[in-house]
């Protein structure tokens, strides 16, 4: 299904491409009249692109649906880690309050002793670098625009 995709994409099909991910290859052929393949022949093409205009309606409201799917998605994601980080502080346990900032200080802890070992000649491995640099982009993401995101939602109640 992808190099279908990536082919109604590269010949500018991008409401077809999405409603065959969001319905299916079978569903696209059904409404168009046209077989998808990775390789299509220009006559197919243009049958597509005349069907995409076609139903143009329809393919946006489908887009549109998947949009508010996807929107409601990150609310309930975003609700649940701020339910995870309320419950976290509401514990009596002085871990479970101060674990993220922990993670977040042994994290730049690691990459600047990895710096110092640099400075003085040592190496280190190359994948432990990039290893620790990901996870400390995940944390800092997650700690400091999960804050954002809950002060956003917070001042639009």
């Amino acid at each position: 299904m992808i190099p279908v995709v990536a082919a109604l994409l590269q010949n500018g099909l991008s409401l077809l491409g999405n409603a065959v991910l969001a319905k299916g290859q079978e569903w696209v052929e059904q409404k168009t009249g046209v077989k998808l393949a990775p390789n299509m022949t220009p006559e197919q093409i243009a049958a597509l692109k005349q069907a995409e205009m076609q139903h143009e309606e329809e393919l946006l409201r489908l887009r549109l649906e998947e949009n508010k799917l996807d929107t409601e998605l990150f609310k309930a994601e975003a609700a649940a880690v701020t339910d995870r980080w309320k419950a976290d502080m509401a514990s009596d346990s002085w871990l479970s309050k101060n674990i993220r900032p922990l993670t977040l200080i042994a994290l730049l802890m690691g990459y600047f002793l990895f710096a110092l070992m640099s400075a003085f000649g040592y190496n280190a491995t190359e994948s432990y670098v990039t290893l620790l640099g990901n996870w400390g982009q995940i944390v800092m993401l997650a700690y400091f625009g999960g804050r954002t995101v809950e002060k956003v939602m917070d001042k639009r109640r």
